[in-house]
């Protein structure tokens, strides 16, 4: 199936529809991707969410129809974006982030939501218990926020000198406060200087460099973000001239020549994902479905962007690697 074209216009969002597709989605049940970030960015999640629709026995274009909205790391389209979705016959809605979830509640409360993100859903007040949900909603709980502090703690490991260390958040992202939070606390036992830097666009992220290299900071740790993750080589690149030893929260980053990456496999969570909407798909209700939690956990070092940094790896962190590159 084609994927839904559309067109901004004068700052609102119009679609139009091949006539294929409008009569394939009549046929077939629906769901809506709706991601705040881009194809490129979401390729290969995209690609393990179809695994898991295949391994319960639906194919795209065959059993189910996917229509993609991707707000192109603009998040405020998202309220419109979801919006116009609910206009249409969907019968899941795949919403990847806190910002899709929180655009997707605001415009139903009927159809049923599938969320992979990492604030507790219910201290948000999004589900009544991980275990029965109770609304229109369900899904993938990641708890980033736990990461995030982990993160001081393996920077630390690392560097037992450092007395400061910078913590790049998206102000823009709902879960930011929530994170920063989490950071603070850990580092009670830690007691390190944490400088908090805000960036929600490319000029940010480089304003933020710079006033990390004038807080002398040691260290950074980059917030997982799907903006920031759109900008790897933008952030990695700035590690480097700046010569700062970074923590990030994907695998990706390494390939870019990042220093460590500390996170969640994300793209088994959205193999996860396939199979909840492949549950509510056979009739199964959202309120009954628990909340998933993934609990693989990857931590990636590149050897070579340390020893260029003039930084020796611990042997501790080299044994607890998932992956060490050379």
């Amino acid at each position: 199936m084609r994927r839904r074209e559309f067109m901004a216009l004068g700052g609102g969002a119009a679609f139009t529809w091949p006539l294929t597709a409008r009569a394939q989605r009549m046929a077939i049940p629906a769901i809506d991707f709706l991601s705040p970030g881009s194809p490129e960015y979401d390729a290969i999640r995209v690609t393990a969410l179809r695994r898991g629709l295949n391994e319960a026995g639906y194919i795209e274009g065959r059993d189910v129809a996917i229509e993609y909205r991707w707000a192109q790391n603009q998040l405020d389209r998202m309220p419109v974006l979801a919006a116009d979705l609910v206009q249409h016959p969907v019968a899941v809605i795949v919403a990847p982030g806190l910002v899709s979830t929180l655009a997707a509640t605001a415009v139903t409360s009927t159809v049923p939501i599938v969320f992979l993100f990492g604030v507790d859903p219910v201290d948000l007040g999004l589900v009544a218990s991980l275990r029965r949900p109770g609304g229109n909603i369900t899904g993938l709980n990641v708890f980033s926020t736990e990461l995030a502090a982990k993160g001081l703690e393996l920077l630390r490991e690392l560097l037992p000198a450092t007395a400061s260390v910078g913590f790049l958040a998206n102000p823009k992202n709902n879960a930011t406060e929530v994170e920063a939070r989490s950071v603070l606390a850990a580092n009670q036992t830690i007691g390190v200087e944490i400088h908090i830097l805000h960036a929600g666009t490319e000029a940010e992220i480089d304003a933020a460099f710079a006033k990390l290299a004038r807080t002398r900071a040691g260290a950074l740790i980059v917030n997982a973000d799907y903006f920031f993750s759109s900008r790897i080589s933008q952030l990695v690149a700035l590690a480097a001239l700046y010569a700062v030893p970074t923590l990030y929260p994907i695998r990706e980053f390494h390939v870019a020549g990042g220093l460590m990456s500390y996170g969640y496999d994300l793209t088994e969570g959205y193999r996860l994902i396939g199979t909840q909407v492949a549950h509510i798909l056979k009739g199964e209700k959202p309120a009954d479905l628990p909340v998933m939690e993934l609990s693989k956990i990857e931590l990636v070092i590149n050897v070579k962007t340390a020893k260029a940094l003039g930084l020796t790896m611990p042997a501790t962190l080299l044994a607890r690697a998932n992956e060490v590159i050379e």
